[in-house]
């Protein structure tokens, strides 16, 4: 398990696993929405780790330069 602290965004903590195939496994987040970070997590749940970061990097949440979801791509990219 992977735990990656976030930076802007409402959810502190980011946590996940990546198997050996590549794939994200796992996703939860500390505070933040939860509807739409359950959401989040349901959706990426067996995608290819490199597949999530095409989709979800640059993504923001209002007037922040970041969300949960860029954080998340950003998380990702640290680990694969």
């Amino acid at each position: 398990m992977y735990e990656y602290k976030t930076s802007g965004t409402c959810a502190v903590k980011i946590n996940f696993d990546i198997d050996n195939d590549g794939k994200v496994h796992n996703v939860s987040f500390e505070r933040g929405c939860p509807g739409n970070l359950k959401a989040i997590s349901k959706l990426v749940e067996g995608m290819d780790a490199k597949k999530v970061i095409e989709i979800l990097e640059g993504n923001t949440c209002g007037v922040k330069r970041t969300s949960c979801a860029d954080q998340l791509a950003k998380a990702l990219k640290e680990r694969i």
